[in-house]
């Protein structure tokens, strides 16, 4: 019988899935955390540092799991997978990370058939749709964390721009996770004004969000990994951030509007593929994705993105 409580398991025990665990831990949402990793000592050294820090923590169990232990779990996070390197691409990873995942995906639904699967690794839309085909469970049950950070990103820039608190700022980037994301210019606002509105009134603005500020910003965002990557090897804390607030909003059902990948049906006239739009999340996982309103150039944009994930999903069944 199932615990009381909310019990989240990690599969990979990297930079991506220990800090995700530190994050989870710090939060209070999981009162049972599993960390499961190929490299078992590697995994028992995040466990028994983590678990140092549980008295100054809100009260949880920690511990080095099996597949064995995915079962009763609410959500199972996978960030198992090689990392991407100086000057690769997300979809260099591909081929590789398709074979881990063939591995993974069917050992946790063979023990956990109604948690909520959250993709992590890279390229992230690519593995939603794999962990979605693999797994058989129904579409609104996988999701991946799409561009959650990367609209967190772009407020972060507008709100150094504007000055205003980034929590007030209003956008979304779309599409991919990855080079062919698009900013959703058309949908960005303050306080309920179109940032053109807004900067007219805004000194820090300069009068405007000009078409050069817009374009430097796009590419900040969809660059800002291979800058990170290049400083410092890897991109953990943000990443682990979006996934914590993707996790409060299914355990807590809160019917939050996030940027999660997931399986288009339709929308747009895309189907067959896995990429973000706003979606209500809550405890069912990805409970709607909403038809927002979007203009003819940002529509392109998306089925571009739409295509240059669908070609790396055929190259994968080829």
């Amino acid at each position: 019988m199932k615990k009381q409580g909310n019990k989240i398991v990690v599969v990979g025990a990297g930079q991506v899935g220990a800090t995700t665990a530190y994050t989870l831990l710090l939060s209070g949402l999981a009162s049972e955390l599993v960390l499961i990793d190929l490299n078992e000592k590697k995994a028992q050294g995040e466990v028994l540092d983590l678990a140092h820090g549980i008295p100054l923590c809100p009260p949880a169990e920690i511990k080095v799991g099996t597949y064995a232990d995915c079962e009763h779990a609410d959500i199972v996070i996978l960030t198992a997978g090689a990392n991407q390197k100086p000057g690769e691409t997300r979809m260099d990873l591909t081929r590789k990370n398709i074979a881990v995942f063939r591995n993974i995906v069917p050992q946790v639904v063979k023990y956990a058939p109604h948690a909520i699967l959250l993709v992590v690794t890279n390229p992230c839309d690519v593995l939603t749709y794999v962990t979605w085909k693999l797994s058989g469970l129904p579409k609104n049950q996988v999701l991946g964390s799409g561009t959650v950070l990367d609209t967190s990103r772009l407020r972060y820039l507008l709100s150094q721009h504007t000055g205003i608190d980034p929590r007030n700022v209003h956008t979304y980037v779309l599409g991919e996770h990855g080079d062919t994301e698009l900013p959703a210019w058309s949908l960005t606002s303050i306080a309920g004004m179109d940032m053109d509105e807004y900067c007219g009134l805004c000194a820090d603005c300069e009068g405007s969000l000009s078409a050069n500020v817009k374009s430097e910003f796009h590419e900040k965002v969809r660059n800002a990994a291979y800058q990170i990557i290049e400083g410092k090897g890897a991109t953990y804390y943000a990443v682990a951030l979006a996934v914590r607030r993707i996790v409060e909003a299914i355990l807590r059902d809160e019917q939050s509007i996030l940027t999660v990948s997931s399986l288009l049906t339709g929308q747009y006239g895309l189907e067959e593929v896995c990429l973000s739009l706003p979606c209500i999340v809550g405890v069912t996982g990805v409970e709607q994705v909403l038809p927002i309103h979007l203009s003819e150039e940002e529509l392109d944009q998306l089925r571009t993105s739409a295509k240059a994930i669908s070609d790396a999903i055929q190259m994968m069944n080829e």
